[in-house]
């Protein structure tokens, strides 16, 4: 049985405490900085540890003794998290979408006897390995886009947005510079740029740019593919209001009074759903082909337990790495990228089952 260190108890956190404890081949030890996370996961936790330091010999002496390290704290906490868990002798596993954080981890696995996998979230994730899949079947790569969504199934307000998951990271995508190819040439684009509209099943959605998402497919697949970008997904009229918000009103520049707004005006929701949307195009057999991968996920009640799409879809991915990763079927060491994982492989595990079960989506306009 493998022994977890797992740092945070928020709502993701929560639920990865819960998925590795049912599977029955995880002790799972969560450390947290608020006491009272200790009464939330006393069900699924082999034991609970405040963490009074964030520093790195904090952190590494709390990993000590653990096979692994799951870090569901907030992006700025990635890179000393890492730090710790290579000084520990743990490997590494996080949901990262934070460009930075992931280039220095890449840089930490260098040489390193452990092995660390950031972004083992959904976007970026899963978003990747499904890209990554569907891309290796063409003879030749003319363009991949990736879209994903974590959206209320009942939005109200003007927004049409509920908070979903972590704030922090919201604000971090939508003010991050973004990475994409287009005709062949790796660049920065901005956040909230490159508006465009589509519908799936019969509802309106709007896509733009957004940080990270991409996790390492850039590097992956450049000199292989014309045109790659990634952008987030929300319903018409979400991006020009945070336009309003951090541009015009220059809360990009400050963004704990932002963080704080947001907190106190827009409700948080366990009723969402995920929309993944891959599509893929290039040559097939001297023929201009395209594929698509589109899947809809929805919040659940059952067994006693609610969760949200995004609690779900996010702790299961990571799961199933940690999983995959120890069932032998990922490299042993190193840095470890997402699009490693085979799209089988993971909707195959007992985890990432959840992402082979979801609503399939057939209808595209």
């Amino acid at each position: 049985m493998k022994k977890i260190a797992l740092l945070g108890a928020g709502h993701i956190g929560q639920t990865i405490a819960r998925l590795l404890h049912d599977s029955g081949d995880y002790r799972v030890t969560v450390f947290d900085r608020n006491p009272l996370a200790a009464a939330v996961v006393h069900e699924y936790a082999d034991a609970f540890v405040e963490l009074t330091g964030s520093d790195t010999g904090s952190l590494r002496k709390a990993m000590s003794g653990h096979d692994a390290v799951v870090n569901a704290l907030p992006y700025t906490m990635a890179t000393s998290a890492a730090t710790a868990a290579v000084a520990a002798g743990c490997h590494y596993f996080d949901l990262t979408e934070d460009v930075a954080a992931t280039h220095a981890i890449q840089q930490l696995a260098e040489g390193a006897s452990t092995a660390l996998m950031p972004q083992c979230g959904l976007a970026p994730g899963f978003i990747a390995i499904a890209a990554h899949h569907l891309a290796a079947a063409f003879d030749q790569v003319d363009s991949v886009k990736m879209r994903v969504g974590a959206l209320p199934a009942f939005p109200t307000n003007s927004l049409k947005y509920n908070l979903t998951w972590s704030v922090d990271g919201l604000i971090n995508e939508y003010c991050q510079p973004c990475e994409a190819i287009r005709d062949g040439v790796r660049l920065t684009v901005q956040p909230l740029e490159d508006l465009e509209h589509f519908s799936l099943d019969g509802v309106e959605y709007e896509a733009f740019n957004t940080s990270g998402g991409l996790g390492t497919l850039c590097e992956t697949l450049s000199g292989h593919v014309r045109d790659l970008d990634y952008k987030s997904v929300r319903y018409p009229g979400h991006g020009a209001l945070m336009k309003v918000l951090l541009n015009e009103l220059r809360l990009k520049d400050d963004q704990e009074t932002l963080k704080t707004m947001l907190k106190r005006a827009v409700p948080s929701t366990l009723q969402d759903v995920v929309l993944i949307f891959v599509v893929v195009s290039g040559l097939r057999g001297g023929v201009l082909t395209q594929e698509v991968f589109a899947r809809k996920i929805f919040a659940e009640r059952n067994n006693g337990h609610s969760a949200s799409a995004i609690q779900i879809t996010t702790a299961s991915a990571i799961c199933a790495a940690v999983d995959m990763f120890f069932a032998g079927q990922l490299p042993q060491r190193g840095f470890i990228r997402q699009e490693q994982i085979g799209l089988p492989d993971f909707l195959a595990n007992r985890f990432g089952q959840v992402y082979a079960h979801s609503t399939r989506i057939e209808s595209l306009s």
